[in-house]
């Protein structure tokens, strides 16, 4: 079992002069239900390297059993820090593919040639395609078979407006995910605001915010055991 992990490249938050990048929660948890299940786990970015973390993401708070796990794991932060060119991964080489959210993916992977290039390629060769919290942003831009928005009728989820209120964002970032998602013809679902939520589609896996990353990882694993 292969997976590649797509994280984002970006760390700027739009013009606030404060930094953002992927959560960590959200690469840490799925990152080690690969690696638990006996997955062979590949990491790439935009750039290349040392991919940005939200340092919010790395505060008290938002500690959980898996972050933790990562801060005292040398291998996987030497893993992190050297993340591939996501212009030299192919399909190919994987089983399925995992997008980890933060705000950064909403500038970079929604728009990467790349990335969109690889997603359709994984879609099309009938493999699983997952994102969580904000990284459904990287299926915006992605067309099905037909030359349509690939989540034009699918059923998916994402960080929701009222979840972007809550952190105070609404008028920080690009555009936002749920009216993104929506205005391409995305049968949009959420649950209530911060709490866990999985939705599959054939072969797309998404999750709502944060705290769904390891049912989404659970899912994807599942899908392709």
């Amino acid at each position: 079992m292969n997976v590649l992990i797509v994280l984002t490249s970006h760390d700027e938050l739009g013009d606030t002069g404060e930094k953002t990048g992927f959560w960590l929660e959200e690469f840490a948890s799925p990152y080690y239900q690969f690696k638990d299940a006996g997955a062979t786990v590949t990491l790439a970015s935009p750039k290349g390297g040392q991919p940005p973390l939200d340092p919010k993401s790395h505060e008290p708070d938002y500690q959980t059993d898996a972050t933790r796990r990562f801060d005292n794991d040398t291998a996987a932060q030497a893993d992190l820090a050297t993340t591939v060119k996501l212009s030299d991964v192919k399909q190919d080489d994987f089983d399925a593919v995992f997008y980890p959210g933060g705000h950064g993916p909403l500038w970079d992977l929604y728009e990467d040639l790349d990335s969109i290039a690889l997603i359709e390629s994984f879609i099309g060769a009938g493999k699983q395609v997952a994102s969580v919290c904000h990284a459904p942003a990287v299926l915006l831009k992605a067309k099905n078979a037909d030359g349509e928005p690939l989540v034009k009728g699918k059923r998916v989820t994402g960080f929701t407006n009222g979840e972007e209120e809550a952190v105070g964002l609404t008028n920080v970032v690009p555009y936002l995910l749920e009216d993104q998602l929506i205005s391409l013809g995305a049968t949009y679902q959420k649950g209530e605001d911060w709490h866990p939520l999985l939705v599959e589609d054939g072969l797309l896996i998404t999750g709502q915010n944060p705290g769904s990353s390891e049912i989404v990882a659970q899912a994807l694993i599942k899908a392709i055991s």
